[in-house]
């Protein structure tokens, strides 16, 4: 097919730095790119992310309470009820490095505490990395159940910022 771009393309070097120069020169921390089963996701100020094209689930089977050692019985109901209430917990993980704040602004109220019912769409945060403000959506439904850092306090990626019970 004349003019179809081949996954050589794709990955050519000189693509990849003008991508970063434009990522620089628009101040982007992030670029997601998809041609066919090739993606490509840039991110500036976080961790290095590989991406593989599609990669099949890998399915995990939960944890089992387990007795205590020395002792021939299983574990009391009680951590069998704590186990099932834990799966409806869901965190939201802070998608890079940098500083959490929790309102937009100083004299603003936060974005979410605990108790407040979210959807995906639904700003949670703010991660400022190299003095862009991101803003960051829930991705889930529920309840928040627990807010896990301080206002101003800097964050990992992946770092859990918020639990969140989606039985709600």
């Amino acid at each position: 097919m004349a003019g179809a771009p081949s996954k050589e393309d794709f990955w050519d070097l000189r693509r990849l730095r003008r991508l970063v120069d434009l990522m620089r020169e628009y101040d982007l921390s992030e670029i997601d790119l998809q041609q066919g089963d090739t993606r490509i996701q840039l991110r500036r100020g976080g961790e290095p992310v590989a991406v593989a094209a599609s990669p099949a689930p890998v399915a995990i089977a939960p944890a089992l309470p387990v007795a205590s050692e020395g002792s021939d019985r299983p574990a009391p109901a009680a951590a069998v009820e704590a186990k099932a209430e834990e799966e409806h917990i869901v965190p939201i993980r802070s998608p890079m490095v940098g500083t959490f704040y929790s309102a937009p602004d100083p004299d603003s109220p936060p974005y979410v505490k605990v108790g407040d019912m979210v959807g995906p769409d639904t700003v949670v945060c703010i991660v400022e990395a190299m003095k862009v403000f991101n803003q960051i959506p829930a991705e889930v439904s529920g309840k928040i159940v627990a807010v896990l850092v301080e206002n101003g306090e800097p964050v990992e990626y992946g770092q859990p910022l918020f639990k969140v019970d989606t039985r709600q």
